[in-house]
């Protein structure tokens, strides 16, 4: 009787997959950015290409065939089921596994009464004496800056707090004790959110520091004004850090308590691939108004603070070169930031967006979305460039980001 061969699963695909961290676990590593999923495979570097297979076209007779190919042995069935078996129960394959997890961890997020934390332990200490002496030590170390009054708002990293410490000592050093009871209006990229959708949450941010209160109110009012532009309760809340690394730095700065709007900002994708402006899009177009008369109602209350990043080069985003922070092709990257920083110091955010578009943004600025958000959001706003930093990430690859102050402009200057 012949065999018959079954077709083998799908693995999902938003999925991270990037080389190993443990030099002595050599391969590639695969994780879940979305927490779906608490497990992180290493595969064996022999056994990387196999997963190939698991695009749901091929059979598991395919995979058997590779695999005796690779290891020169005949009896690599236990190899394959293993295989098999170690990707689907991480939730890996687009299967009811996933779905399970994938709901579970949904309906936990939306039932909770706070955003806990997803990066305490892991990107920062997560007791707080050490927490709070990490943060004092990135400021501390830095000179303050000259900054604008009166400050409308900042632009820090997202990057990790120790590639990026002194940009987060240049931003938050901009703010003084008299913004301590002001809003904080935090736009945080999304990076896993839905193109052209504002994710938006009601629940207080907990942190090691203590519990920073959203402002439930005005969330209402954004929902409501924006409706289809929103995506409310967003999961994305719940592992995004942009946003949760400005909250940990604001309640160093001015307490536990520190008042909150958390907007997470998705990528603006059709305004990438059609050459037309973010807002022709309607749903952006109705949040960025909503989010607009919002600023204009609330004036001096609100202090926005911009968790972005800047470029992404080398080999891990795809680039086919080995990026080094300053050398070579990242000296040009530093131009061409410099360039779109200052079309940010002007407030044109037209100009900014041409430059973003412009070759569907070979730069790859995670923080275009929250940027051009605010422009469109506070006109009129001009900005001072405290600092300037490229960081390489890995050996191949490289970050690039800046702290930012915004203020005013002078009476009767006009925005470009």
């Amino acid at each position: 009787m012949p065999v018959m061969a079954e077709t083998l699963p799908r693995l999902r695909s938003d999925l991270d997959f990037l080389p190993s961290p443990a030099p002595n676990r050599p391969g590639l590593m695969i994780r879940d950015p979305f927490r779906y999923s608490d497990t992180t495979l290493i595969i064996p570097p022999a056994l990387v290409e196999c997963l190939q297979f698991f695009d749901g076209r091929w059979t598991d007779l395919d995979l058997r065939a590779a695999l005796v190919e690779l290891t020169g042995d005949l009896r690599v069935g236990e190899l394959e089921q293993h295989l098999r078996q170690a990707l689907g129960e991480a939730g890996f394959f687009q299967d009811e596994v996933y779905q399970r997890l994938r709901e579970e961890r949904r309906s936990a997020f939306l039932d909770a009464p706070r955003r806990e934390p997803s990066q305490a332990g892991a990107a920062y200490p997560e007791d707080a004496a050490r927490l709070s002496a990490l943060l004092e030590g990135y400021l501390s170390a830095a000179p303050a800056p000259a900054a604008p009054r009166p400050l409308v708002g900042i632009a820090a990293p997202h990057v990790s707090l120790d590639g990026g410490c002194r940009c987060y000592a240049a931003a938050y050093a901009a703010l003084q004790p008299e913004d301590r009871d002001r809003v904080f209006v935090i736009l945080g990229t999304s990076h896993y959110g839905e193109p052209e959708r504002f994710g938006l949450t009601r629940k207080p941010f907990v942190t090691p520091l203590g519990e920073a209160p959203t402002e439930s109110d005005l969330v209402e009012r954004l929902a409501s004004a924006a409706g289809p532009a929103v995506a409310l309760e967003d999961y994305c809340h719940a592992v995004e850090h942009s946003i949760e690394f400005q909250v940990v730095f604001l309640q160093h700065r001015f307490g536990p308590g520190v008042r909150i709007l958390p907007i997470l900002c998705g990528a603006f994708a059709r305004g990438l691939e059609s050459g037309r402006q973010p807002e022709d899009d309607a749903n952006v177009g109705r949040f960025l108004a909503a989010l607009g008369e919002l600023a204009a109602e609330q004036g001096e209350r609100l202090c926005w603070v911009l968790g972005i990043d800047m470029a992404h080069m080398g080999r891990r985003y795809g680039d086919l070169f080995a990026a080094r922070a300053g050398q070579d092709r990242m000296e040009e990257v530093s131009a061409l930031d410099r360039g779109r920083i200052e079309l940010l110091s002007r407030g044109d955010a037209g100009g900014f967006w041409e430059a973003v578009r412009d070759g569907a943004d070979p730069l790859r600025w995670c923080g275009s979305a929250a940027l051009y958000t605010f422009l469109r959001a506070v006109p009129r706003v001009r900005g001072e460039l405290l600092r300037y930093e490229q960081w390489n990430i890995d050996e191949h690859s490289v970050v690039s980001f800046a702290a930012m102050a915004f203020s005013a402009p002078a009476p009767g200057q006009d925005a470009a």
